[in-house]
């Protein structure tokens, strides 16, 4: 795949600038030696988790190391041969990336209704934006078969918070922050209930009422993630 091929070449750049070999990177961003030498051989894909460690770990620009775009480090950040004999080190200074957080799958009912009050963001692993989703709130896993073959277990979905200006959009995909817990569904209106309707055809339709559900988000878009 181009993309990635690209990607790969600029993972490499990033080594040579830094003069990091494979063991050295791969402890860097906390990698398994093996899977970064899959990577850089392109045996293994390059997933949006490869992706963030690079990104937190050394300073990398997100949009450059995506897209080739722009500059390879954010802002702030600096190259010093000091303390190292014969190679540069990256010294990352403190940047403040603006960043989404990636609800746990152990996240409590009423969870997504609270987290702007505090009450799980301290559980949450905070990832950079990708931008080249839509606006969004957070993200978190798909777990289970219940909306294959659109999103297969394991898969990160971007989801934005429906307000006041934000209305449902009937048939499409959205996470229900319910009494029973959060759920992943396609909804229609049912009258005082929400039908909620998965892509697996095995599984059957239910109806929750409106009055148990605390908060529903718009899922905006998906990644795919390679195992690490």
């Amino acid at each position: 795949m181009k993309k990635d091929s690209d990607m790969l070449l600029r993972i490499k750049k990033i080594m040579t600038i830094t003069g990091l070999n494979q063991t050295q990177f791969s402890e860097k961003i906390n990698m398994r030696q093996n899977n970064l030498s899959e990577i850089l051989s392109g045996k293994r894909s390059i997933g949006p988790g490869v992706i963030n460690k690079i990104v937190i770990s050394l300073g990398v620009d997100l949009n450059w190391l995506i897209t080739g775009e722009g500059n390879m480090f954010k802002s702030g950040v600096i190259l010093s041969k000091e303390g190292i004999i014969g190679r540069a080190a990256t010294e990352i200074l403190e940047v403040k990336e603006e960043t989404r957080p990636r609800i746990p799958l152990t996240a409590a009912a009423g969870s997504l209704s609270n987290m702007e009050n505090g009450v799980t963001l301290a559980d949450c692993e905070q990832l950079p934006i990708i931008h080249q989703f839509p606006s969004y709130d957070f993200t978190m896993f798909i777990k289970g078969d219940s909306m294959s073959p659109r999103y297969e277990s394991g898969d990160e979905i971007a989801c934005r918070k429906i307000d006041q200006a934000r209305f449902v959009q009937w048939g499409k995909p959205h996470v229900l922050d319910t009494t029973q817990g959060i759920i992943i569904k396609k909804v229609y209106e049912d009258g005082n209930k929400l039908r909620c309707v998965s892509y697996n055809p095995n599984y059957a339709d239910f109806s929750i009422p409106k009055e148990d559900i605390y908060s529903m988000s718009l899922v905006v878009g998906s990644l795919n993630i390679s195992e690490m």
